[in-house]
């Protein structure tokens, strides 16, 4: 849910009427009359949500039929993954709207508070954790009993961003002695604060920009899971993260790799949505091979959805104080944070990756932004 109850109310005072469809927050426990009491409205159908709003605030990228209900003109803020999803984007260029995609929001310390892909990773990342503890067929903590002494799980974590540690301290507040892998050499000394021991292979750091992984060689990553083989076998869990934007999952599990781990082993690959890290995951299932599960775990923050959509509102809340002003739209695309969130501008797509995908001319560089469209200013947002 893209607006709860408690954002609603912050964003008042801001000049912003907020208008949700009934029952749209009852999947994530936020009843209509807790947006009635935070002095929302509630619309009784999406076209009456939709009827004069002046921006749409979403999780997910709209359809194509949901694109068409859009008002003309219209901004739209959402998880839009724009060169995956050209066709909606030229969808709603051909409206005029004015479009920003969370996932482009640049990695600088003014833009954490709506930082949307950090906040779900989070979520990602405990939830991965707890799946990791749901299928394996062993304790995670150690037990001391009269029966004898059970030790404790061993969990490898593959990729050390926001998700990565947040399953490496779910898994060790679980009880498991925790191993965790990362090209970033950065992402040592975190990883160590959390208790849990750096698996340095001796390769080459591979920082991208933003402090994500750059896409790594083919001769890298055959060397990177040479290395590895050893890491995995030893390991009851393997939880994988790594994940580069705009680009394929690199496999870091091979099915190799999972024929040498143990009967009952668990792998839980949070990339399953973009390829997988585990080249035997299916995105949405739970499969056996070899006597291992790997579970192609897909859009975790669906499954915690109140503090999930809690904290994407807060992301959404900070963002709109950036591009609202007094009531209405005035979004300054000299500035960063708009310039770079920013894929289709009154109607003109300004995103370079996504006017290429879609085999348009590149934007003009008059910008900062890299386009030349009006600025769409206009009343109050709903």
């Amino acid at each position: 849910m893209a607006i709860v109850p408690e954002v609603a109310a912050r964003l008042a005072p801001l000049g912003i009427e907020v208008v949700v469809q009934s029952g749209a927050g009852a999947a994530a426990r936020f009843p209509d009359q807790a947006y009635e009491e935070a002095g929302a409205t509630v619309a009784a159908d999406a076209p009456g949500a939709l009827s004069g709003a002046a921006v749409v605030a979403r999780v997910q990228p709209p359809t194509l039929d949901e694109v068409a209900q859009l008002p003309d003109g219209v901004s739209v803020v959402s998880f839009l993954q724009p060169v995956a999803s050209a066709e909606v984007v030229a969808a709603l260029a051909a409206k005029g709207a004015t479009v920003y995609s969370l996932d482009l929001l640049p990695r600088i310390s003014r833009a954490q508070s709506m930082d949307a892909l950090s906040s779900q990773a989070t979520v990602g990342g405990y939830r991965a954790g707890l799946s990791a503890a749901e299928h394996l067929a062993k304790f995670f903590p150690m037990f001391m009993t009269a029966a004898g002494t059970v030790p404790p799980a061993k969990v490898l974590v593959m990729g050390a961003g926001v998700a990565g540690l947040q399953a490496i301290a779910t898994a060790r507040r679980l009880g498991a002695v925790v191993r965790a892998y990362d090209v970033r050499a950065a992402a040592k000394e975190e990883v160590q604060s959390l208790g849990a021991h750096f698996v340095d292979l001796g390769l080459e750091t591979q920082e991208g920009a933003g402090g994500y992984a750059k896409e790594q060689s083919e001769e890298t990553i055959a060397r990177q899971q040479e290395l590895l083989a050893a890491e995995v076998a030893a390991a009851d869990v393997v939880i994988t993260t790594a994940q580069i934007p705009g680009r394929k999952a690199p496999v870091l599990v091979t099915e190799a790799m999972v024929a040498g781990m143990a009967q009952g082993a668990v792998i839980v690959d949070m990339a399953a949505d973009s390829g997988g890290n585990c080249e035997l995951s299916v995105p949405g299932e739970d499969v056996v091979v070899h006597g291992v599960t790997i579970v192609g775990l897909t859009n975790p923050p669906a499954s915690m959805p109140t503090h999930a959509s809690f904290l994407y509102a807060r992301n959404i809340a900070n963002f709109l104080g950036l591009v609202v002003k007094d009531g209405s739209l005035a979004p300054d695309f000299d500035d960063e944070i708009v310039a770079g969130t920013c894929v289709v501008r009154a109607g003109t797509v300004v995103h370079v990756p996504t006017a290429e995908a879609l085999g348009l001319p590149a934007p003009s560089a008059a910008t900062p932004d890299g386009s030349t469209g009006p600025d769409e200013s206009k009343g109050a947002a709903s």
